[in-house]
């Protein structure tokens, strides 16, 4: 039954981690496989036509693997390969970029800032959204460089990080933003920190939920919910060392398996 099958999902390493959290608790009978590129990571510092064949390959493997629908948890590779695999490949595929239109919406002091990688913030995808949710809106775009090494290694706390993230919300906070939008989805693990850098006023915004309700919509209207009330098979996938990716899910040790493979 297609039901059955699993939703496939990928990511440059392991922040998609974030999404596949948010996937899990609102469809949590869907068996899922996901796989954390951690080998090509990260993605955002990689030209257009790598980005596009990496995507390329994890989607191949993910449908090898059953997939039934594909989330691609990645913004890098959301705006700069989404087009090209929908055109591909004839599985639904769900993308992620920052959330611009939410923060757009909420903003009073009409100043946004967005903390993204170097391909999310260069890409076409990434300026057409801009450009249609914040138009009357100053926008203070940065990368968050380094960022994505120290998550992947297992950082999410601690004095290199604080020293980044105090470099990069400065000239935001400067800009006066009321809204902070997570643009890679490593940067969810980072929450806490940012909390203690910023004024109480500024929201964080990350796409995680709305990803996850997307993906439920488009089940739903594929016919392809997995309503059964049944312990869901969850699987993880690393071509590199899986420590990093045990510590972000300990609170699921007990239900997932986590293996390291070459793809």
């Amino acid at each position: 039954m297609q039901q059955n099958k699993p939703i496939g999902i990928f990511d440059s390493g392991v922040g998609g981690t974030s999404i596949w959290k948010e996937i899990h608790q609102l469809l949590p009978f869907e068996n899922t496989i996901f796989l954390a590129d951690s080998k090509n990571a990260p993605y955002g510092n990689k030209s257009e036509e790598e980005i596009i064949q990496l995507s390329i390959k994890n989607t191949e493997k993910l449908l090898e693997m059953g997939s039934k629908i594909i989330v691609v948890a990645c913004n890098t590779a959301t705006t700069n390969a989404i087009q090209i695999l929908r055109e591909k490949y004839d599985v639904p595929l769900i993308g992620i970029e920052p959330a611009i239109k939410a923060a757009a919406l909420l903003t009073v002091s009409k100043s946004i800032g967005i903390l993204a990688t170097k391909g999310t913030l260069s890409s076409s995808l990434f300026h057409q959204t801009a450009s249609s949710f914040a138009k009357n809106i100053s926008v203070v775009e940065i990368i968050g460089e380094g960022l994505v090494p120290l998550i992947e290694s297992g950082e999410i706390s601690g004095s290199k990080i604080t020293k980044l993230l105090e470099k990069f919300v400065a000239p935001m906070i400067t800009a006066k933003v009321d809204c902070i939008v997570l643009g890679c989805t490593h940067y969810p693990y980072l929450i806490p920190m940012l909390q203690k850098l910023i004024p109480e006023n500024i929201k964080i915004i990350d796409s995680g939920e709305a990803v996850a309700r997307q993906t439920k919509k488009v089940l739903q209207d594929n016919s392809l919910l997995n309503n059964k009330a049944k312990k869901p098979d969850l699987q993880f996938f690393t071509n590199a060392n899986s420590n990093t990716l045990q510590f972000l899910l300990k609170d699921y040790r007990n239900d997932i398996s986590v293996r390291e493979m070459y793809f």
